[in-house]
């Protein structure tokens, strides 16, 4: 399923800005979790932060940053 929507640069920049910082805690996440040797956690964190950094790679590719 696609969803449309209409959003200003501001908007954009606001959605990259917050995944970013998403992203960033889930990392956080991933390196703590490592360290505590909690695969699983390390494996679902990880992915996490890949699909949001993908994301946001989408969003920064459509303000051409």
């Amino acid at each position: 399923m696609a969803i449309k929507l209409t959003l200003t640069e501001d908007e954009t920049e606001i959605l990259i800005d917050a995944l970013e910082a998403d992203m960033e805690g889930y990392l956080e996440a991933a390196k703590e979790a490592r360290g505590n040797t909690r695969r699983e956690e390390v494996k679902t964190y990880t992915e996490a932060a890949e699909r949001i950094g993908a994301l946001k790679a989408k969003l920064e590719a459509l303000l051409g940053a």
